[in-house]
């Protein structure tokens, strides 16, 4: 896309965006009918970002967040003559020869539309079929394509956009959506995720028929349940909004902090309770991860925050390089100590991570700490997750819903049984290193001979490799950044204040 055509889709996106903007600010009430409307026109990337808003009606008020609810599952579906003909195509074969009933759409969102559906085999088996829009990937392609240039643009401008690294959130952007576009990836996903909460008696991950799965098809276990969003239907089932609130954020932080695996994109459309009380998830489009690295880095940083010691957790952040080293040490622990001092000593209903999130964003500008793109993912659930409880339980406790979660975590990072783990792991590499000591030994002599001879002669591939090593090695731990390990951090620092 030309630098013209996306200049005019941004223009474009401000022009349908300017009266929703007038009518919010003047307090309409029909600034969220506006808004709907308009990120609906924009396209799949708009809508994105209007299914977030609908999660936070603390954010953007209950009005416009009522309006945006639509966005998550309920768009007007494509043909059901375009969903047999995609299927057709990518299985080479009639849905009658793979479906013995195929019903119409049941829920359709900004990039695909699902279907009940019943399988030809003997016993049938229900099943939900997802089907992609048809042109959806050239319509992100162009909204992703404009981002891109508007990135690069303020970049070329504004230091603080270059701080910020829109270029490479876009990029991280267009990744994410690149594997959403491929359901065979969401189909690993879901049974990535699967095989990994398997154990969990109160979270559901619907199976996968990879017979019937292709690029824009996917066929899955058909879930009866009752969404997220009809708190109603929920307390005439017997269930405790309350009581599902909780079950949605422990099985969020667990997915986190225990498995590092977790569902990205948890708003009410994708989340039911089913017959049996349990928590069933779909759409795995969008999924998130983090090592061992960073929640072992995030233990020692909540360690620090719960003995209020703030020069420890500046000493770890200094100690990865996350901050830069001109700016001095007792500085950013002062920082440190104004976002965690103002949590304790006040009821938990009293702090939201929305708020949080903006005082730490602030502190990332104030001390050049660069925005980590692969973590707005993860900061963007959060702040869904939240939304998504608050809506099932206004008075919603994030710090008790996550005390027994962070206890296990605490325990497993911090404690004996941890201590342990290390050291086994480093026996294991000194072991390791008893098995190579020889070969060591004559690598060292040839490097010996070699000096004595005139020097060391590297092959250009080594040189090459070794200094993209030691480039790779300069950066920052990929994911253990302060503002995720902050988030995290202090979403859980009240519940674990009876704990330790």
């Amino acid at each position: 896309m030309s630098a013209v055509s996306s200049s005019l889709r941004l223009l474009h996106a401000a022009w349908l965006l300017a009266a929703p903007a007038r009518a919010f600010r003047a307090g309409r009430a029909d600034a969220g009918v506006k808004l709907s409307v308009a990120l609906e026109k924009l396209g799949p990337a708009y809508i994105k970002l209007g299914q977030m808003l609908a999660t936070r009606p603390d954010i953007v008020g209950p009005q416009m967040a009522s309006a945006l609810e639509h966005l998550q599952d309920r768009l007007p579906p494509f043909p059901e003559s375009a969903a047999r003909a995609e299927i057709a195509r990518a299985f080479g074969k009639p849905v009658e020869a793979l479906f013995s009933s195929f019903g119409a759409a049941m829920a359709a969102a900004s990039i695909a539309q699902v279907h009940r559906a019943q399988t030809s085999d003997n016993p049938p088996v229900r099943v939900a079929v997802k089907i992609l829009r048809p042109g959806i990937r050239e319509q992100f392609t162009r909204d992703l394509q404009a981002l891109a240039y508007f990135a690069r643009t303020a970049e070329a401008w504004s230091a603080e956009a270059r701080r910020l690294r829109l270029t490479a959130i876009v990029a991280t952007l267009a990744d994410s959506v690149a594997l959403e576009l491929d359901l065979r990836m969401e189909a690993a996903a879901a049974g990535e995720l699967y095989e990994s909460t398997r154990g969990e008696a109160e979270f559901r991950v619907p199976h996968i028929d990879w017979t019937r799965t292709s690029a824009s098809v996917l066929t899955s276990e058909w879930i009866d349940g009752i969404p997220l969003r009809d708190t109603a239907a929920i307390a005439a089932a017997g269930r405790d909004p309350k009581q599902v609130a909780v079950l949605v954020m422990r099985s969020f932080l667990t997915q986190a902090l225990r498995d590092g695996y977790f569902h990205a994109d948890m708003h009410p459309g994708n989340l039911f309770i089913d017959a049996q009380g349990r928590l069933a998830a779909v759409d795995f489009g969008i999924m998130g991860r983090l090592d061992a690295g960073m929640r072992r880095f995030m233990a020692g940083t909540l360690a620090g925050f719960l003995q209020r010691d703030y020069r420890k957790v500046a000493e770890l952040h200094y100690e990865f390089a996350f901050v830069p080293p001109h700016h001095p040490i007792e500085t950013f622990a002062q920082a440190m100590r104004a976002v965690g001092e103002p949590i304790f000593g006040k009821s938990a209903r009293e702090v939201s991570i929305a708020r949080l999130l903006g005082q730490l964003f602030e502190t990332t500008r104030r001390f050049d700490m660069q925005a980590q793109p692969q973590l707005v993912l993860l900061q963007k659930t959060m702040v869904v997750v939240e939304g998504v409880c608050r809506g099932l339980d206004p008075d919603f406790d994030i710090w008790e819903a996550a005390r027994p979660v962070a206890e296990r975590w605490v325990a497993d990072n911090m404690g004996p049984e941890a201590a342990l783990t290390r050291a086994g792991e480093t026996f294991g590499a000194l072991g390791k290193l008893a098995q190579d000591l020889p070969q060591l030994v004559k690598n060292a002599e040839e490097l010996s001979q070699m000096v004595a001879e005139g020097g060391v002669r590297l092959h250009p591939d080594t040189a090459r490799a070794i200094a993209a090593e030691q480039e790779r090695q300069s950066r920052p731990w990929r994911v253990a950044v302060v503002m995720l390990t902050c988030v995290i951090v202090i979403a859980l620092i009240l519940s674990l204040q009876r704990f330790l």
